[in-house]
């Protein structure tokens, strides 16, 4: 506060502004417009400075038809001319003066005249602004239109004017803000016409001034934002709600990259023509296409994408195979032969075949693009793929003459060789671009430069490689990190490589000899392929190919869950896991504190030096370690020892608020301030407990030791050292202040008291007193605490017990017995001898006053040092409590940068989108109870217990008498309390409003001088008493007792200044987007918003508010409010009209974008609704904003990622699992990703973005329909791609809640997939798969989709495996060759790795890693078993499938969409129904499928003979089927009660039957919910349709394969029987039909025409059979044989005729489909239901799984069982 006057003392949040004010209008932080106003931002001159220099118009031509006042600045006047809204000007006019004020706050050291803006501030806001429109300049050749040079000195104003433009123009662009490049093109043009005005340019036409060619008002929104935003609408609703085929209309990214070409300045021109191309929408001739990149569905997107990786895996596998068919030891000595070495070379041929493949790829799926306007890019598609059609050529001729050569020689000749040579001089010439691209790998910089630089020599030489994208240019990172990711990746994949050879190929290699040399099969059925078995090869090797390509996802997990362990170790991560180990390091905790949290006086020594970061590793190296004087001894009357108390007592203070500790605990762990004259720090009491204790017992040990030993002895412990010193200063000033002064015994205790103090200072206290006596005066001095603590106190007592202390005192404790005389000389006994016949201290005691709350704190401390025995490892109780305070202390000891001061720390605000979920729960919520009695509220009492019980007591210190009051007067505090424990908005306010909390204290810390900081530690102390926080004496009235919720103890010593600084600091905006729509609603939800603004004064509501202005039009507007406490009332700050509805992409995107514009500050932090943080992380922001400033490799960090802690572990098993994944994927994933592979992306929501950059970039999320689902990893690739820098930091954490019940984990889990399945056809990752060097590739791939790829492959495996044994057995090949056991061997090795991975093995590695880092190895291995136990695997198979069929249909048919999941408790139990609809299609049926397939084949397979072959080969394949069927009742509450069993299914069977109405809904009806399920159908293309055919014709081989085995076939192999079963098929749909027409016409009416119907079926059908029996071979066996064979055929029919559904929808089979379709259902339904009923019906089995599901709740002792089963407790 050096320059900066300080303000008088304001107690309390400032006034908002004069009212009586006639210009006064609402504003948003500060009044700009009223400069007088008594705020206290507006005390510091930068703030006056900034708003000044947008006042200095000066000699500007003013806007004509208008009266200019003296009070407008440039913005009015760009407003004028330009047209741009009021309060769009009045928004960027505050956020304009608040930048640039706290940027010229940060300038070090501050400028000579502080009353003037900087003109560096100004120019270098500027170059960052528009950096991304100078780039697109150079991009396009176009000349840039800022006129300003870097040698200008006095540019300021123009500087301004340019600024001020963009922000404006950005500020009113609605969704055009995520088309940057589009923005950019408006600025191009309006800029010019800027200069214009500046320059005084002279209109041609007219003679007069230059006008701009819009303006007007609203001129800006209607003619250049309207034309644009109503382009897009159309296209949007020319998708049908996304439903199109991503090719046929242009989404966010096509507009955009229309501004990447130079078209657009032909085509567009200024002002933008209406009539030009790029308006017409899609479905017209003349329109604009797709513009840079065409979606389209399909796998091949992968490949398309990723080639490089597939390249290599395809020509490694070829190699392998050739050389492993030698069947060496060993591949090098194969490699020794010439043979081997020329069929090496016929990868060249594989090579330029996948060339081949890329260009055909790319031609087909980006045909749409061509057009007359880019005829280059055709050409370039048609030339490629004929130059790589020509290389195969080429190849095939080159490779021809060797072989030709050689067996013209019959041998090795030297021509031949010569030849070899020749061939390898072509292939050269084919591999240069690649050495090229490893080139340019080595040297990143040179790379680097070719891209970046527009140099038209650079593009025709890359014109072949790549097209000209203007993201994705210069991704190459710096050498250092090239090494560290390229060595990862050389290690990961040379394990891959030899695994693959030596256990999956060569094993493979005897076997397929075997089977190929195999002769005279006796096939079982009409064989196709006679000649050779190679069909029966292909499928033998499928399985291990599938794994063979999938595998190096688990190599990638096995290292980088070693490395992130690494990175985490060198980071100190995990150093202090639990109190004890806090124990050793809190007495350098204070040290700790001031060096990261407190600011350094940063004189000109500027960071960042050698020296200065040689010195800071020093300090943390002995700070960490305790070396060195400075670390060892905190005393008491230190400057830091009473900042460290400050802010440590508000985070315990901050704990009791939210209720994790208790009163006592609070006394426990707080540092109580300095009284009773003691002479060191008075650490917490729970670090001090025993020592005392210990101390005495070493005093009774070293009876004859020297004081210097003993005292050497006891100060070995900090803590004993100051135990033993507090206990004594405590002890003499408790003893002396309950005497009364000037009587003689309070003398005599003096002089006691004097000579054990003279006895100390010479050293000779063992000498002068008896060490065996100290344990008597022990208990003599608890009895005498415990008498004063006692409210009732007697008198007499206390006085019997000071007599007996003064006994032991000088009979005792003194070795040389004196004499009375003696005692009276030194004044130790009364001298009067009479005085000594009664009692000593019987007048002379005052007992404290009752109401004097310090003395009595103080006495509780003095008897806790006195008497506790036990070490109080388990304090605090609360397990959350701990986890906090150990993160917290651990995270000081960590590298983060140095915290400037509050003033001079970048600000930054946070942004939540909301729609409408829980803000508060309601009294009607918490206490509604559900089917099985249980209430919200008694569940959260019964999940939070020790939170109940801390909340109940702070309620009755706060006033309340009755418990029954929590329903009324303390209502509000009930609803917050559970609120804060569920998913709500509340609970996520509360939590980012600790940084405005934070904020306020950590400014009165740095401004507070030395006296300030000891005064206030003192004045807090009586305050806080006052308070009552201490609720051992309840006799005060309840008034004084009550502590709001958001004043804090610090609050009270506040100046003033604190309030203007954190608001200039920081701003939470909240997106409510339909807060409007609520409020006019009445909603509660409204209220509820309104309620939060009230309490707290940083927030802010932004909505979209719709007026309507006529018939059925109507105006949409963004509108920021907030709650004015000088008015008691909302107010409205800005209205800013928008161009029409807000939503025409994904809604949150949208909404996060609408609210943007209101945000301030160099950050923004996005975080979601399920989100919380803590107080005590809320201190280190300006740590991590201070990232921004540090180099990451050859970049600043764009995105600070920020580490999480999944809260809602402890719900249940399931929730445990669900958090146990996340946080090792938000921890120990995200290190790995961000360092050492740099490819970390922004996946979930606390991370930080630097605002200016990503603004003028597209914003922090991308919004297109359905391709961006996944939204926030967008920004990732955007932010990858512009060339930006994603760091991970964990020093600092955000809490965060998961999905808690297994459906909404699967919806979840669902919309992920489905997530990456769209990631898979987008432009992004396209992109980045193409321009990211060749092992980052490879960590992007294995981090996003690749994950999800490699999942599906574990399940095509088990398909793979199992219907190549099945077509194995039936055929009768496995009989005949598969005796030998050498395939089985190669086979193991592929089921096995598979099946580690369905376990989940691959998910749990990084868990065990990251637990054993965080938690201990023990801990981690325990908690791993405990979750096997729970049946984790199950879990973990489980959500495997839910990932594969959602991401595979997403690519295959599209259909993604958002999933809300809900995010409230799960307790009760699910219908069988509901998880039937949920799982039938994506679990049920597939393992009803798998699972036929292995009966069949235990039924029909020689091998299967042996049991314990069949165990081994299939048990993977069992579990999976068992997980997929059985998970969904295992957990889910009473999923084995046999009550709840048998309705579930009369449900069930309800639900089938239902026939309804037109609008009923799927969960009513069977019809509607199986429609429902085919949607993704209806808009399939003929390619979809295809493959859907392809792959339902898979069930019609059960029958193919099975009507053979029939004893009715008698053997014969001919095609017939085949055709012939199909007439059973025909005969069963034919009876089906008839009974089912026979229902129709007479089972209502003539019942008996129905019967005899029924009973002449019956009779046919028994005829049928007994003919059978006697004429064939037939026999009853054959019958059930038959169900396994004809009920798939059934299926892939139904399957087939959905597929066809748009053309048999109208006919008549369409009603025999349905009726079929239900059956098919009720049969799943009940083979589903058949093992929960059994296991239900048996006894124990519910127990059991209640146990499984929730045992982390039982092994905390709580009572889920009356939870679960309703037997609930009467409270």
């Amino acid at each position: 506060m050096s320059i900066r006057q300080r303000p008088p003392p304001v107690h309390g949040p400032p006034a908002a502004s004069h009212r009586n004010d006639p210009d006064s209008e609402p504003y948003n932080i500060i009044p700009v417009h009223n400069l007088l106003a008594d705020h206290p931002s507006l005390r510091y001159p930068e703030v006056r400075a900034a708003a000044a220099a947008l006042r200095a118009v000066g000699n500007l031509r003013k806007p004509p038809y208008i009266q200019w006042l003296p009070h407008m600045d440039l913005l009015d006047w760009l407003a004028f001319f330009f047209g741009f809204q009021k309060d769009n000007v009045r928004n960027q006019r505050e956020h304009l003066v608040l930048h640039l004020a706290n940027a010229q706050m940060r300038l070090t050291p501050p400028p000579d005249n502080i009353d003037t803006l900087d003109a560096g501030v100004l120019r270098r806001f500027r170059k960052k602004l528009l950096k991304n429109y100078t780039n697109w300049c150079s991009y396009l050749g176009r000349k840039s239109n800022i006129w300003i040079s870097d040698r200008e000195t006095n540019s300021g104003q123009r500087e301004l004017l340019y600024v001020s433009l963009y922000l404006l123009i950005w500020g009113e662009s609605a969704n055009l803000r995520f088309v940057p490049e589009c923005l950019s093109y408006i600025f191009h043009n309006m800029a010019m016409e800027l200069n214009k005005i500046l320059e005084g340019y002279i209109d041609e036409n007219t003679g007069q001034p230059v006008l701009p060619s819009i303006s007007g008002e609203n001129a800006y929104l209607n003619c250049v934002v309207k034309p644009i935003y109503e382009t897009i609408r159309a296209e949007v609703e020319s998708s049908r709600n996304g439903t199109a085929p991503h090719s046929e209309w242009r989404n966010y990214d096509d507009i955009n990259e229309y501004f990447w070409s130079k078209r657009c300045f032909q085509k567009l021109k200024w002002p933008i023509d209406v009539g030009s191309n790029f308006f017409v929408t899609s479905g017209r001739s003349k329109h604009v296409g797709k513009t840079g990149f065409v979606e389209r569905r399909s796998f091949l997107n992968l490949y398309r994408s990723f080639d490089r990786l597939w390249v290599m895996l395809i020509l490694f596998l070829q190699v392998a195979i050739i050389v492993a068919w030698e069947e060496k030891e060993y591949p090098w000595q194969a490699l020794k032969e010439r043979e081997v070495q020329v069929r090496a070379l016929t990868i060249f041929f594989t090579w330029s075949s996948l060339r081949f493949l890329q260009s055909l790829l790319d031609a087909v799926m980006q045909r749409s693009l061509v057009s007359r306007e880019t005829l280059g890019l055709g050409l370039r598609m048609v030339m490629k793929s004929i130059v790589a059609a020509a290389w195969i050529l080429v190849f095939g001729v080159f490779y021809g003459r060797i072989w030709t050569q050689k067996n013209h020689d019959k041998a090795w000749s030297a021509e031949a060789n010569r030849r070899v040579v020749t061939f390898l001089e072509v292939a050269l010439v084919f591999v240069i671009p690649e050495l090229l691209a490893l080139a340019l790998f080595i040297i990143p910089w040179i790379r680097n430069f070719i891209e970046e630089t527009n140099w038209r020599i650079f593009h025709l030489l890359s014109w072949w490689f790549q097209s000209r994208t203007f993201v994705g240019r210069g991704l190459r990172e710096g050498l250092v990190d090239n090494i560290k990711y390229t060595l990862f990746w050389v290690v990961v994949l040379g394990t891959k490589f030899c695994f693959s050879y030596f256990l999956q190929i060569k094993p493979m290699i005897a076997p397929s000899k075997v089977l190929l040399d195999l002769k005279d099969v006796k096939y079982e059925w009409h064989e196709l392929f006679k000649s050779s078995n190679r069909f029966a090869v292909g499928l033998l090797w499928l399985p291990v190919v599938l794994i063979y390509l999938m595998d190096l996802q688990i190599w990638y997990s096995i290292y980088s869950s070693f490395v992130g362990g690494g990175v985490g170790l060198f980071a100190h991560l995990g150093e202090i896991r639990n109190i004890q180990q806090l124990r050793l390091r809190f007495q350098f905790f204070a040290s700790a504190i001031q060096f990261n949290l407190m600011p350094e006086e940063q004189l000109l020594n500027a960071r960042g030096t050698l020296r200065s970061k040689f010195k800071d590793a020093i300090r943390r190296l002995k700070l960490r370690y305790g070396l060195g004087r400075p670390y060892k001894k905190l005393e008491s009357n230190q400057v830091e020892a009473n900042k460290f108390a400050l802010i440590w007592n508000e985070i315990i203070m901050i704990f009791r608020e939210e209720d994790i500790i208790s009163d006592h605990e609070v006394e426990l762990l707080e540092l109580p301030q300095n009284s009773w004259n003691v002479r060191v720090i008075r650490w917490p009491c729970f670090l001090l407990c025993n020592e005392l204790l210990l101390a005495l017992s070493q005093a009774k040990e070293l009876v004859d030791a020297p004081d210097k030993w003993l005292w050497y002895k006891i100060c070995k412990n900090e803590y004993r050292r100051c135990a033993v010193i507090e206990a004594y200063d405590c002890i003499k000033h408790l003893v002396l202040a309950i005497i009364k002064r000037n009587t003689e015994e309070h003398s005599i205790l003096t002089v006691l008291f004097q000579e054990i103090d003279h006895s100390l200072q010479i050293e000779k206290f063992t000498k002068t007193f008896k060490m065996t006596t100290l344990p008597q005066l022990h208990t003599k001095l608890i009895q005498l605490v415990e008498l004063l603590k006692k409210p009732e106190k007697d008198p007499n007592q206390v006085v019997n017990t000071l007599q007996a202390l003064y006994e032991i005192a000088i009979r005792d404790f003194f070795k040389d017995n004196r004499s009375i005389e003696q005692l009276r000389e030194d004044g130790l006994a009364p001298q009067n001898p009479a005085s000594m016949a009664g009692l000593l201290f019987e007048d002379a005691v005052q007992l404290p006053d009752p109401n004097n709350e310090t003395f009595y704190r103080q006495l509780r401390r003095l008897h806790t040092i006195l008497v506790s025995r036990d070490s109080m490892q388990n304090i605090p109780v609360n397990l959350e409590a701990r986890r906090r305070i150990a993160f917290f202390s651990n995270s000081l000891f960590m590298n983060m940068p140095h915290a400037p001061q509050v003033e001079k720390m970048m600000a930054f605000s946070v942004l939540t989108p909301y729609y409408s979920e829980d803000v508060l729960y309601s009294k009607e919520q918490l206490r509604t109870e559900n089917e099985d009695g249980i209430s919200t509220l008694y569940y959260l009492q019964t999940i939070y217990v020790d939170e109940w019980k801390n909340f109940m007591e702070r309620m009755r210190r706060e006033g309340m008498v009755k418990d029954n009051e929590i329903w009324t007067t303390k209502l509000r505090d009930l609803r917050l309390w559970a609120s804060n424990r569920g998913q709500t908005l509340s609970r996520t306010v509360r939590g980012m409003m600790y940084y405005y909390r934070a904020l306020k204290m950590l400014a009165f810390l740095d401004s507070a001088s030395e006296m300030d900081v000891r005064e206030e530690s003192r004045e807090l102390g009586s305050m806080r008493r006052d308070f009552g926080l201490d609720g051992f004496s309840s006799e005060r009235s309840p008034s004084s007792m009550s502590l709001s919720r958001t004043s804090s103890s610090v609050n009270l010593l506040f100046k003033g200044h604190e309030y203007g600084t954190a608001l200039m600091k920081y701003t939470y905006v909240v997106a409510c987007q339909i807060y409007g729509t609520q409020k006019a609603r009445k909603d509660p939800h409204a209220e509820e918003i309104s309620y939060l603004m009230q309490q707290n004064e940083a927030l802010r509501v932004a909505y979209v508010d719709e007026v309507s202005t006529g018939r059925d039009e109507k105006e949409y507007y963004s509108v920021l409010v907030k709650y004015d406490h000088q008015l008691q009332k909302e107010v409205e700050i800005y209205r800013i009209k928008l161009p029409g509805p807000l939503k025409l992409g994904e809604g949150k995107p949208e909404n996060q974008n609408h609210a943007i514009i209101f945000t301030r500050g160099d950050a923004v932090q996005t975080i979601d609704m399920n989100q919380d943080n803590y107080f005590e992380e809320a201190l280190k922001i300006r740590n991590l904003l201070e990232e921004y400033r540090r180099y990451y490799g050859v970049r600043k960090p764009t995105i600070l990622g920020v580490r999480e802690h999944v809260f809602t572990g402890s719900v249940s098993s399931l929730a445990w699992f669900m958090s146990a994944q996340e946080t090792s994927f938000v921890t120990l994933g995200q290190r790995v990703l961000a360092n050492p592979l740099k490819v970390r992306m922004h996946y979930g929501h606390p991370d930080v973005f630097d605002r200016f950059w990503f603004l003028t970039r597209g914003g922090i999320s991308k919004a297109s329909r359905v391709i961006n689902i996944s939204e926030d990893i967008f920004a990732g690739f955007n932010c990858t791609l512009r060339g930006g820098n994603i760091t991970h930091h964990e020093y600092i954490q955000v809490g965060k809640g998961r999905d808690v019940g297994l459906n909404q984990i699967s919806m979840f889990e669902a919309k992920v997939a489905s997530g990456n399945g769209e990631q898979v056809l987008s432009r992004d990752v396209y992109r980045l798969g193409h321009r990211l060097d060749f092992f980052r590739m490879l960590s992007f791939f294995y981090t996003t989709v690749g994950f999800f790829f490699s999942t599906m492959m574990v399940v095509l495996t088990v398909y793979a495996f199992l219907w190549g044994r099945l077509y194995l057995a039936l055929s009768g090949i496995e009989g005949a060759a598969l005796n030998s056991s050498s395939n089985n061997k190669a086979l193991g090795t592929i089921l096995n790795q598979q099946f580690i991975i369905q376990l989940g093995l691959f998910t749990a590695l990084p868990m065990i890693v990251e637990n054993s880092l965080e938690h201990g190895f023990l801990q981690a291995i325990w908690e791993f078993f405990t979750m096997q136990l729970q049946l984790s695997s199950v879990f973990y198979t489980f959500s495997m499938g839910t990932r594969t069929h959602f991401f595979g249909r997403t690519i295959l048919h599209g259909g993604a969409k958002y999933r809300a999941t809900g995010r409230g408790f799960v307790v009760q139990h699910k219908s069988f129904a509901e998880n039937y609809r949920l799982y039938a299609r994506s679990h049920f049926v597939k393992a009803i499928e798998l699972g036929m397939i292995l009966i069949v084949y235990a039924s029909h397979s020689p091998v299967a003979a042996d049991s314990f072959v069949y165990i081994a080969m299939t048990i993977s394949s069992w579990f999976l089927v068992v997980s997929w069927i059985m998970a969904p009742f295992v957990f889910n509450p009473s999923g084995f009660d046999w009550l709840k069993t048998v309705d579930d299914f009369d449900d069930f069977m309800n639900w089938i039957w239902y026939r309804g109405s037109v609008f009923a809904k799927a969960e009513q009806s069977w019809e509607r919910w199986w429609y429902e399920e085919q949607d993704h159908l209806r808009t399939i293309g003929w390619l979809g349709m295809l493959v859907e055919i392809i792959l339902d014709l898979r069930f019609f081989f059960f029958q193919y394969g099975i009507v053979y085995q029939l004893d009715i076939a008698s053997g014969s192999t001919s095609l017939g029987v085949y055709l012939l079963s199909w007439v059973y098929v025909f005969v069963a749909l034919g009876i089906y039909v008839v009974i089912a027409y026979a229902r129709v016409k007479y089972a209502a009416k003539e019942h008996i025409y129905y019967r005899m119907v029924q009973f002449l079926v019956i009779i046919l059908a028994i005829l049928v059979i007994i003919a059978l029996l006697e004429f064939t071979d037939f026999n009853f066996l054959d019958i059930f044989t038959s169900f396994l064979a004809f009920i798939p055929t059934g299926w892939g029919l139904l399957l087939i005729a959905q597929v066809f559904r748009r053309r048999l929808q109208s006919t008549k089979i369409w009603v025999v489909v349905i009726s079929l379709a239900r059956l098919y259902d009720i049969m799943f339904g009940v083979i589903v239901m058949a093992p929960v009923a059994l296991l239900a019906w048996l006894p124990g089995f519910q127990s059991m799984q209640t146990r499984i599901l929730f045992n982390e709740a039982f092994s905390r002792g709580l009572r889920i069982f009356q939870i679960v089963t309703g037997k609930k407790s009467k409270v």
